[in-house]
């Protein structure tokens, strides 16, 4: 049963309470015409707040809504049961209230029956009251027909917020108020890029988690991010992807979002696994972001060990799917140390390990500086240095050989490290890119040693062909480290992308430079 029949907000194990509730529902009106509108009134005593609510409006001796509201405050929401539209109305956030003031109107004939407003409220996540009636509403049509009330009966509604009804219906996202407000004050806020707001950036990756009840382990978790396939977060007890315990909200086959549990092996799909003691699961998906809230009781379980009272890495991740199965994310980022998440506080992400910037480092010295200078001794150092040999040889053709022997060997070198730490083939440009550089690098010397002689009549077919093989090259060096640089920062303002792309132009300037150079020298020469 849902919570637009019993009103209840299913938080698992729990009942309502049996006792009086301190709340009340009020109305301005004791009576009411065919499209006559009634205010209701939703109060609360300043000492005792409520976080979450359901309001209804039923005929009298039924099970069905009548009616439907409008608001009046960004505090609440409109809901449909009974296949009618806002017939309900909920909270958009947990947040306390004191007080909430909706309209209500009959929309047709079969409407005209004495109702009862009913409402259900929630204090905390273990103490709540269903079934708060409102005084008897009387139509009036010429005569007033009276109706004896009957005992009132709980409902409840197929969408609500996060500490009080269950959601089964995927609503818009503009309903899901997910935001950094009060992170590392109630609850813990883990993000990408740092400190990022989800509510004013459609770029933001975020997570929360907040302890509902200081007595027992009830969390209520929040994620959101753009993605056209799933976004993620997990539990793990290192800082490498595998033998997580991660909660998945994907995109399924019919465009709606669904919140999945599993256990993650890591390189293969992650083991599904039962959704457990979840409620209040809140998810949709709007412009390509996607929203995601729910409350658990689950405990944490990490490597197969459970427990609440311990710390745990935080890890987000998302990529595309298929037919509302995830596929290997696109990008991940993980905490830097490990997280109670009973205790709010905001959680830093984690840098890159030093064997990746290792790897990164080695590409940049590889073909952004040795590389190039090879290339340049090679095109503009030889008439220089022409007739000057060193050891039998020409001083350009060792400066190149050197220079280059380096850029390949510390390819070679950065190559190993990234599989090294992954051990798997990632997918995606960056990867494809850097074994292209990785193939053709570990060609160009073995081909190069192939060459025929100087004098020898086709010699300009290896000078040509060996030209243009390092110019492919450069090119796709100079792609692989864009791409990587898009993987590793994560500002707005892409900073790093703009600082390669400014050491590219510098370099083709510098080229154009010295080739107009090249061609002046060899005119005057001429001449």
């Amino acid at each position: 049963m849902d919570s637009c029949e019993d009103m209840q907000p299913h938080h698992f194990g729990l009942r309502p309470q049996t006792e009086s509730a301190p709340f009340t529902v009020t109305t301005d009106h004791s009576s009411y015409r065919i499209g006559e509108e009634v205010k209701v009134q939703l109060q609360a005593p300043a000492s005792t707040p409520f976080i979450g609510f359901l309001l209804q409006a039923r005929e009298i001796g039924g099970w069905s809504t009548v009616g439907s509201f409008t608001l009046t405050t960004e505090a609440a929401q409109l809901l449909p049961c009974s296949q009618r539209r806002n017939s309900a109305v909920s909270h958009t956030s947990e947040s306390s209230k004191t007080s909430i003031q909706v309209t209500w109107r009959s929309e047709a004939s079969e409407d005209a029956k004495n109702i009862q407003f009913r409402a259900s409220f929630v204090q905390n996540y273990r103490t709540f009251w269903v079934n708060v009636t409102s005084p008897v509403i009387t139509f009036m049509n010429d005569r007033t027909d009276g109706f004896p009330s009957l005992p009132a009966t709980p409902t409840k509604t197929s969408s609500s917020t996060s500490p009080t009804m269950r959601t089964t219906t995927h609503q818009p996202a503009t309903l899901i108020n997910i935001s950094s407000a009060d992170c590392g004050v109630t609850k813990v806020c883990f993000s990408q890029p740092s400190n990022c707001d989800p509510n004013a950036s459609a770029d933001c990756y975020f997570m929360s988690a907040m302890m509902l009840s200081p007595r027992d382990p009830v969390f209520h978790y929040e994620m959101k991010g753009p993605s056209d396939g799933y976004i993620s977060f997990g539990f793990s007890d290192d800082q490498m992807m595998g033998e997580d315990d991660i909660y998945i909200c994907c995109i399924s086959s019919d465009g709606l979002v669904q919140l999945q549990h599993a256990f993650s092996t890591g390189r293969t799909a992650p083991k599904a696994l039962p959704l457990g003691n979840v409620s209040d699961v809140r998810a949709s998906v709007q412009d390509g972001v996607i929203s995601c809230s729910f409350t658990s009781m689950n405990s944490i379980s990490p490597q197969w060990t459970t427990g609440f009272n311990r710390t745990y890495y935080l890890m987000f991740a998302h990529g595309p799917s298929s037919d509302g199965r995830i596929q290997f994310h696109t990008d991940t980022f993980i905490s830097t140390d490990k997280v109670d998440i009973s205790r709010p506080r905001l959680v830093r992400k984690a840098g890159w390990p030093y064997i990746i910037k290792a790897h990164g480092a080695l590409m940049l010295i590889a073909w952004m500086t040795t590389g190039s200078l090879g290339m340049m001794v090679a095109r503009y150092l030889k008439e220089v240095t022409k007739r000057r040999k060193l050891y039998g040889k020409d001083v350009w053709f060792l400066i190149h050989l050197a220079v280059m022997s380096m850029t390949v060997a510390a390819t070679i070198i950065a190559f190993i490290l990234s599989f090294s730490y992954v051990k798997a083939w990632s997918g995606g440009a960056h990867a494809v890119l850097g074994c292209l550089v990785m193939i053709i690098s570990f060609l160009q010397p073995i081909l190069a040693l192939l060459r025929c002689g100087p004098q020898h009549p086709r010699r300009f077919l290896f000078n040509w062909s060996h030209a243009l093989t390092a110019v492919t090259i450069k090119a796709l060096a100079v792609a692989a480290i864009l791409t990587g640089l898009k993987l590793t920062d994560s500002t707005l303002d892409q900073l790093l992308m703009k600082v390669m792309g400014g050491m590219v132009g510098w370099e083709a300037l510098f080229y154009i430079l010295l080739d107009v150079r090249l061609k002046w020298k060899v005119n005057s020469t001429d001449s």
